[in-house]
C-alpha cells in the first residue's frame, strides 16, 4: 500500500473542459496526489489560469501539447478527458511507458469493440489494450480496480443508470428486458464548447429529449447490465436536457418478478447491497432525490418507490453530473487503485441551496 505521505505526479490530458477544470480542482486539494502537466491541443499554449480566472491563485500551469514521452517522464498517472475516439489512440503508449491511465471517455469503457466501433463509427487496432481496462464504476468493480493500469471511467447517464438498476438485476428481482431509464442532465454535460442547443435563449424555459433510440450510451449500459444478470439485457434509454448547469436524474421503471415486494423490502435490500459504498446514500420511504442534493459531492442519492397496482418498482438516481458522473469517480477509482481510502480528497458534503 502506498503511504498518503507520497505524492504521485498526475498529468490531466484535456484540462480545458468542464470535466478537466473539476479534475485539476479536485486534484489540487488531494493530499497525496501533485499535478505536474496539463496537456490539451486546441488550448496549448494557454494559461490554465486565463481560460479559469477563479483559479488563478492556485493554478499556476501552462497547457501543454499532448507529447507522450513529456508526459510518461513526468507523470505516473494521467487522466484523459478527450473525446471519444482520441483516447485510444494515445493510451496503449502511454501504458507501455509505465503510467497508470484513467480515461474518462468512452474509448475503454466496453468489453466487446465490436460494440464500440458501431455506435461510434471508430476503427480501432488497440484490442489488446482494451482488454485490461476495468469498468470504472467503483461500486460494482471495487475489487477489480485494486492496482488496475487501465480504467474506462463510465459517464453521468450510465453511473446514475446503473446504480438504480444494479441490485435489481444481481438478486433477479425484476424482469431485465422491462427496465425503461428516463434520465434529464443538466447543461454541462454538453461540455464547454458553443454549441446552438445549449444556448439560453434555446435551453431556458424548455425540456427536451434527444438520442431517442440511439443514444451511444444505451449500449454501455446494456452491456453492464448483462454483466450483472448474467444473461444479455436490453433497456430502454431516453435521455432529456434540462435548463440546468449540473445534476443528473434517472428514473428506472421496471416490472417486478415478485409482485408481492413492497418498498420497505427493496430499501431493505438496496441498503445491505450498498452497505460498503460510503458514496452511495439509500434514501428511507417517501423521500425521493434531487440532483441539488449532490451538487459539487461524489454521492449519489437513491429513491425507492413500489407501485403495487402495476407491479413496477420506481428507482430514482441523482447524482452531479460533472462530479460522480465524471471527474470525482475517476478520482475514486485512483484512491482505490492506490489502496488509499476511497473518500480521500473527495468533498462529501453539497452545496446546497
Amino acid at each position: 500500500m502506498v503511504g498518503l505521505q507520497s505524492r504521485i505526479p498526475v498529468g490531466v490530458v484535456g484540462a480545458s473542459g468542464y470535466g478537466g477544470v473539476q479534475l485539476v480542482r479536485l486534484l489540487i486539494e488531494h493530499p497525496s496526489l501533485e499535478v505536474v502537466y496539463l496537456g490539451g491541443d486546441s488550448s496549448a499554449g494557454r494559461s490554465f489560469a486565463d481560460i479559469y480566472p477563479h483559479l488563478a491563485h492556485c493554478a499556476k500551469w501552462i497547457i501543454e501539447p499532448i507529447d507522450v514521452d513529456a508526459i510518461a517522464a513526468r507523470t505516473s498517472v494521467v487522466f484523459l478527458g478527450l473525446p471519444n475516439g482520441l483516447a485510444c489512440e494515445i493510451a496503449p503508449a502511454l501504458l507501455e511507458r509505465g503510467c497508470r491511465v484513467l480515461d474518462l471517455s468512452a474509448d475503454y469503457r466496453f468489453s466487446n469493440l465490436d460494440i464500440y466501433q458501431k455506435w461510434y463509427d471508430k476503427t480501432r487496432t488497440d484490442q489488446a489494450t482494451a482488454a485490461t481496462a476495468v469498468y470504472g464504476l467503483p461500486e460494482l468493480y471495487r475489487d477489480r480496480l485494486v492496482d488496475a493500469q487501465l480504467v474506462g471511467c463510465p459517464g453521468c447517464y450510465p453511473t446514475a443508470s446503473l446504480l438504480a438498476l444494479a441490485p435489481l438485476l444481481k438478486q433477479g428481482l425484476i424482469d431485465p428486458d422491462s427496465a425503461i431509464i428516463d434520465a434529464k442532465s443538466g447543461t454541462s454535460g454538453g461540455g464547454r464548447q458553443g454549441k446552438t442547443h445549449l444556448l439560453l435563449a434555446e435551453a431556458d424555459n424548455s425540456l427536451g429529449a434527444y438520442g431517442v433510440v440511439h443514444h451511444r450510451h444505451t449500449p454501455e449500459i446494456e452491456q453492464i447490465c448483462g454483466d450483472l444478470a448474467g444473461h444479455d439485457v436490453m433497456v430502454q434509454f431516453t435521455p432529456h436536457l434540462v435548463p440546468m448547469p449540473r445534476g443528473i436524474l434517472a428514473t428506472v421503471y421496471a416490472t417486478l418478478r415478485d409482485p408481492g415486494l413492497v418498498r420497505e423490502d427493496l430499501i431493505t435490500i438496496y441498503s445491505a447491497f450498498y452497505r460498503a459504498s460510503p458514496w452511495v446514500k439509500v434514501l428511507p420511504k417517501g423521500i425521493y432525490p434531487q440532483t441539488k442534493w449532490a451538487y459539487g459531492t461524489n454521492l449519489c442519492y437513491i429513491g425507492i418507490e413500489v407501485d403495487e397496482r402495476t407491479g413496477r418498482v420506481i428507482v430514482m438516481s441523482a447524482l452531479d453530473n460533472l462530479m460522480k458522473g465524471q471527474a470525482s469517480q475517476a478520482i475514486q477509482c485512483l484512491n482505490l487503485i492506490m489502496q488509499w481510502d476511497e473518500t480521500t480528497g473527495l468533498p462529501q458534503l453539497p452545496f446546497y441551496p
